[in-house]
């Protein structure tokens, strides 16, 4: 993982934006679990989703084998799709959990 993925500073909390470099560290990291959170969760996902197979019943008789091609382009979507999807939730902001997140750390801290 090359780091968490820039977000719009607009979408960090004002306590964040207005903060002091260790509250934006602090929720750097808090950004950092939750974006951990969501690659788990979009990989659990993407087990979960498989490509339907063709029928053979249904196949033409063409004689074009494009399968393996299309089956190599289906993989390496397929394991591409959760990362892209929570570094696109990421980028939006999150799901919200990092302020929770935040706030626990900012409190351990105190």
């Amino acid at each position: 993982m090359s780091g968490i993925p820039p977000i719009d500073q607009s979408l960090l909390p004002a306590e964040v934006r207005n903060g002091t470099a260790k509250d934006k560290q602090t929720y750097a990291a808090a950004l950092g679990f939750e974006r951990a959170l969501m690659g788990e969760l979009t990989k659990a996902m993407a087990d979960t989703a498989q490509p339907v197979e063709a029928d053979d019943s249904s196949s033409d008789d063409s004689g074009d084998d494009t399968g393996s091609s299309t089956d190599a382009a289906t993989s390496m979507y397929t394991q591409m799709l959760p990362d892209q999807l929570a570094d696109g939730l990421e980028q939006s902001g999150g799901l919200g959990l990092a302020k929770t997140f935040y706030d626990s750390m900012k409190e351990q801290t105190q």
